[in-house]
């Protein structure tokens, strides 16, 4: 009898053990099987959640496993491609996107690598078009020749270009030219000193000019197109009889300048002198 009841208390023994050994085993599996997520990651990996914290972008909206779908030894390479997500426009074709999204984790603090232009152009469509189509010096110089090596630099122009004028700031270049096709000038109310700088002896005359046009902007007569040149009678009309109008019909036959119509000179007539007896 005594010897049953040891069976009996080495069998409860072995199967309790068992019992509990397949609790735990159940528990390692639902551990191991279990997602990660941020949190775990952090654990190790502080630096990439703090990045994404200040300056993720729309990376703050993924998990780490969204990109990171396995750790070593597990799988070989944890690091992914950027184009397994971003598909679908010319720029996320450029190869090595990590010469310019140096940290993927904030991914528009972008450092350029040098001299580039094409990725540039691959966002900024329009002034893609805007420097094919209107071609100037500018259209064959790098992006980063002018915005430098760091995102959303906007240079200022009197850094390469002589001023106009000798107080001429930075932003009076804007109110005329655009920077990706300067040739198209347009322009509000500007003042004539920037004018100046390219006509210097229209400028000249006119203010030596005694009549009212001196108190003028260029931009009164000549609008907003540049070498737009005015007609007279737009303001004018006929300013004089018809008899005169009629034998000089232009107003350039008397007045040789429009900056500076007091100067002017009366053409000899052309019509023949009657005879006297």
């Amino acid at each position: 009898m005594r010897r049953l009841k040891l069976v009996s208390s080495a069998f409860f023994v072995l199967l309790m053990l068992g019992v509990f050994s397949s609790l735990s085993y159940a528990d390692d599996s639902a551990q191991a099987t279990a997602p990660l997520l941020n949190e775990d990651c952090s654990k190790c990996h502080d630096g990439p959640p703090a990045d994404i914290a200040v300056a993720g972008m729309k990376h703050k909206d993924v998990s780490c496993q969204d990109c990171h779908t396995g750790h070593k030894p597990k799988v070989e390479k944890s690091i992914p491609e950027c184009n397994q997500c971003h598909v679908g426009t010319k720029h996320f074709e450029t190869k090595d996107c990590l010469s310019c999204h140096r940290n993927p984790h904030k991914p528009l603090n972008i450092v350029f690598p040098g001299n580039i232009t094409e990725p540039c152009l691959a966002c900024h469509d329009q002034q893609n078009i805007q420097l094919t189509e209107n071609k100037s010096k500018h259209s064959k110089v790098s992006c980063t020749r002018c915005h430098g090596t760091s995102h959303r630099t906007k240079p200022e122009c009197i850094k390469c270009h002589k001023p106009h004028s000798s107080d001429m700031v930075a932003s009076d270049c804007n109110k005329c030219h655009k920077a990706h096709m300067p040739k198209v000038i347009t322009y509000d109310d500007v003042p004539a000193k920037l004018c100046a700088g390219c006509h210097k002896t229209a400028f000249d005359v006119l203010s030596a000019s005694t009549a009212k046009h001196q108190t003028f902007n260029c931009s009164t007569c000549h609008k907003t197109e540049h070498k737009m040149i005015p007609k007279c009678k737009t303001c004018h009309g006929d300013m004089h009889p018809a008899s005169i109008m009629v034998k000089f019909p232009k107003c350039s036959d008397c007045h040789k300048t429009a900056h500076d119509i007091n100067n002017w000179t009366a053409p000899v007539s052309k019509q023949p002198v009657k005879k006297t007896r």
